[in-house]
C-alpha cells in the first residue's frame, strides 16, 4: 500500500527530543527507531531482552546517529520494568519527551507472568502502565519546559474482540484458560489491547497536559510478533483480516511515527484517541468507550502498582 505519509519528509527536525521506545530490538519498534534516528533527536533509548539484537541495531544506526542506548527490560517482571525505568531516568537525567509503548506479545499460550498475572495482560498492559507511572514526572517536566510531551500506546484492532465483559478482572491473576477455554490466547490478546485503549483514555483525563494516543500499526504479516503461531492460527488471522489492507513492516512504523512526531494543527490528534494508519480515527466500540470500564481499569491498575514508586 502506498501511504501519503513519508517519514523522510513528514518527520520534522527532532533536535532536543528524547525518546524511549519499548520493544525496540525488532519489528515495528525497530523500524520506528531507524526512522526517528534520521531526524537528529537528542537521544533514543530502547528496551528489550535481546542484547545481541540491541547491539546489532546500535551498529546499524551508528552511521547516521550515535545517540542510541539500550535499556534491558523484561516485561514479564514488574521488578525488571521498575529497574529498567530507574536506569533510563538516571541515564537520561530525567529527560523524556516521547514514550512509545510498543513492546507486546500476541496470542501466546495460556500462562502467567513472573508476578502471577495473565501473561498477555501483564506484558501488553501492566508493564507499560508501570513504566508510564514511573516516567510521568519526566514527561510532565517536558511539557512544562518545552510545551509538548507524548505517550504513544501501540494497540490493535483486536481490541474489538475481547472477552464478554471487556476486562475479566476476577481472572487476571490466573492464566484464564479455565474461564475461556480454547479461545484463551485470542481473547486474552483482545483484552490486553482493549486495556491499552481504556488506559490511554484515562491518562488523557488524569494527565491532560500530556498528549496520549493509542495507535493500530496496521495488518503486518512479516513481523516476529507471530512467529510462534501455528499454521492454523495464521490461516485464522488471514481470514479475519481478509478485508483489511496488508502493509509492509516498514509501513507498520508509520502510524507510530505520525503520533510521536506530527507538528502543526493538533486538532487532527485528539488526546485519548485511537488511530489507524495513518492518522485516521478508529470508531470506538461500546466497551472501548465505556467510561465506567475505563475508570475501573484505572483504579485496578493503580492498586496493583501501588508498591512501585
Amino acid at each position: 500500500m502506498v501511504f501519503k505519509y513519508n517519514p523522510d519528509t513528514d518527520i520534522p527536525d527532532l533536535s532536543g527530543k528524547v525518546f524511549l521506545v519499548t520493544g525496540g530490538t525488532a519489528g515495528v519498534g525497530k523500524e520506528a527507531i531507524i526512522q526517528l534516528a534520521k531526524h537528529s533527536p537528542k537521544h533514543i533509548y530502547f528496551t528489550g531482552r535481546n542484547q545481541k539484537a540491541a547491539d546489532a541495531l546500535v551498529s546499524e544506526i551508528k552511521p547516521f546517529s550515535s545517540d542510541l542506548t539500550f535499556i534491558p527490560m523484561d516485561q514479564t517482571s514488574l521488578s525488571s520494568v521498575s529497574a529498567g525505568a530507574k536506569s533510563f531516568l538516571e541515564k537520561s537525567d530525567n529527560e523524556l519527551d516521547v514514550l512509545i509503548c510498543n513492546a507486546g506479545v500476541m496470542a501466546v499460550p495460556p500462562g502467567t507472568s513472573k508476578d502471577g498475572y495473565e501473561i498477555q495482560f501483564a506484558v501488553n498492559h501492566l508493564a507499560h502502565a508501570l513504566l508510564i507511572k514511573l516516567c510521568l514526572p519526566a514527561l510532565e517536566k517536558a511539557k512544562r519546559e518545552k510545551g509538548d510531551a507524548r505517550i504513544v500506546s501501540v494497540t490493535s484492532l483486536a481490541f474489538k474482540s475481547p472477552p464478554k465483559h471487556g476486562i475479566e478482572f476476577k481472572d487476571l491473576k490466573t492464566d484464564m484458560h479455565a474461564s475461556l477455554g480454547w479461545t484463551t490466547k485470542w481473547m486474552c490478546y483482545g483484552q490486553s489491547k482493549l486495556a491499552n485503549i481504556l488506559f490511554a483514555s484515562q491518562l488523557a483525563v488524569h494527565h491532560p497536559g500530556i498528549t496520549t494516543i493509542a495507535i493500530h500499526p496496521g495488518v503486518i504479516f512479516n513481523t516476529s510478533l507471530g512467529n510462534h503461531l501455528s499454521m492454523l492460527d495464521k490461516v485464522i488471522i488471514r481470514g479475519a483480516t481478509l478485508n483489511l489492507t496488508r502493509i509492509t513492516l516498514k509501513e507498520g512504523g508509520y502510524n507510530t511515527l505520525w503520533a510521536a512526531t506530527i507538528k502543526g494543527d493538533e486538532r487532527v490528534m485528539k488526546t485519548g484517541g485511537v488511530y489507524e494508519p495513518v492518522g485516521k480515527p478508529v470508531i470506538p466500540t461500546k466497551l472501548s468507550a465505556d467510561e465506567g470500564l475505563q475508570k475501573e481499569l484505572w483504579e485496578w491498575t493503580e492498586k496493583e502498582l501501588a508498591a512501585y514508586n
